[in-house]
């Protein structure tokens, strides 16, 4: 193992016990799952205005491309986050990382956007999580893969501006599967964002 995937592991690590320390008085019977997206901003027609783009759009559940917006477990931390690829079977950056025998990686690009007046300073990869056709979930793993670049640990965004950055799971090779879910605060705030794929 690099001593940069051990930084990162590390880092990511104790970032989640921190979190996890401060959100265990938090939750509690509020937890809600969110699939609506946000309604894209429309492009007025002359005279008429543009729909409000954090409208949730009616009747539909996010899938690749949508964007949920999303409440931590402070009422300044919130965000936009945007499924915006999935690659999966992808392949180990170098001849080094490979999946497990019997499994697979799949790697998923996020968009964040800091939405709330605090900085969005998370470890996204503690956010993520992948569910299979038969409601098992996959967390995270720590391996780069061709996909492209991951998010930084910790990731850090200034309010109003977004990052973008690809999350790798290792799954068993016949997983099929069926949501990608996200929640802030390593995972532990109350609210999750899941998208159907």
């Amino acid at each position: 193992m690099s001593v940069r995937t051990r930084t990162r592991r590390t880092a990511a690590v104790l970032l989640g016990a921190c979190l996890l320390a401060a959100a265990t008085t938090a939750c509690g019977p509020d937890n809600s799952v969110s699939t609506t997206p946000k309604a894209a901003a429309s492009t007025p027609a002359s005279g008429s205005a543009a729909a409000p783009a954090d409208k949730p759009a009616t009747g539909s559940v996010a899938k690749l491309g949508d964007t949920i917006g999303l409440k931590g477990t402070e009422k300044s931390n919130t965000a936009d986050v945007t499924l915006v690829k999935v690659v999966d079977n992808a392949e180990g950056a170098d001849e080094y990382t490979k999946a497990a025998d019997g499994k697979r990686f799949v790697s998923v690009q996020f968009r964040i956007k800091a939405t709330g007046s605090a900085a969005y300073a998370d470890a996204p990869a503690n956010s993520a999580k992948v569910l299979d056709a038969q409601g098992q979930g996959y967390g995270s793993t720590v391996a780069e893969t061709k996909a492209g670049p991951e998010f930084p640990v910790p990731a850090n965004i200034a309010p109003g501006e977004t990052a973008l950055g690809f999350i790798t799971f290792e799954v068993p090779a016949d997983a099929k599967l069926d949501k990608i879910q996200f929640a802030l605060d390593s995972g532990f705030a109350q609210q999750t964002g899941q998208w159907k794929l």
